[in-house]
């Protein structure tokens, strides 16, 4: 039995939720209707009443026009303000943050692709002069990466973005 596997489904659902501004935006907007007829039942107060004070109490604004009396209530502010805090608001900021960072340089599918091909018409043809003038390619052996996730690299010897060695000192 695996211990994290529940961590892992959380984790694999918030990324998702994450990736999506159409859930994070309707996940927001549901939360604000169910906390506001939650609350409307609790503390007796109307639908527009009780929509006011969750918009208010989930952007944490806190007006103080209307607040909870009762524990019901309360626990309900409190469950309503750490879910946007700890989670909704995080994940809306790192997701237009993640769309604001973007890498130029990268390489789009077809040029990896044209790259490939090149790569592979380039060793053909010296493969073919090789055999012209009886000259042996020597193996290549693969070399570790020394950038990106997992890399054995220590972080000074790994490459920048515009893929060059940092300078050792």
């Amino acid at each position: 039995m695996d211990i994290l596997a529940p961590f892992r489904w959380i984790y694999r659902g918030l990324v998702w939720f994450a990736n999506s501004p159409r859930t994070l935006i309707t996940s927001y907007l549901l939360m604000i209707v169910v906390a506001g007829v939650i609350y409307g039942q609790v503390e007796n107060r109307t639908a527009a009443d009780a929509v006011w004070w969750a918009v208010v109490t989930a952007s944490t604004v806190g007006y103080g026009d209307i607040s909870p009396t009762t524990w019901a209530g309360r626990t309900l502010a409190a469950l309503l303000i750490s879910t946007m805090v700890l989670l909704v608001i995080p994940l809306i900021t790192a997701h237009f943050a993640s769309r604001l960072i973007v890498d130029d340089d990268a390489f789009e599918h077809e040029e990896q692709e044209q790259l490939k091909a090149d790569v592979h018409r380039m060793r053909l043809l010296l493969e073919e002069i090789a055999r012209r003038y009886d000259i042996e390619i020597p193996e290549l052996q693969p070399e570790p990466p020394v950038s990106g996730p997992g890399s054995a690299a220590p972080p000074w010897e790994r490459s920048t973005r515009s893929g060059r060695r940092r300078l050792q000192q």
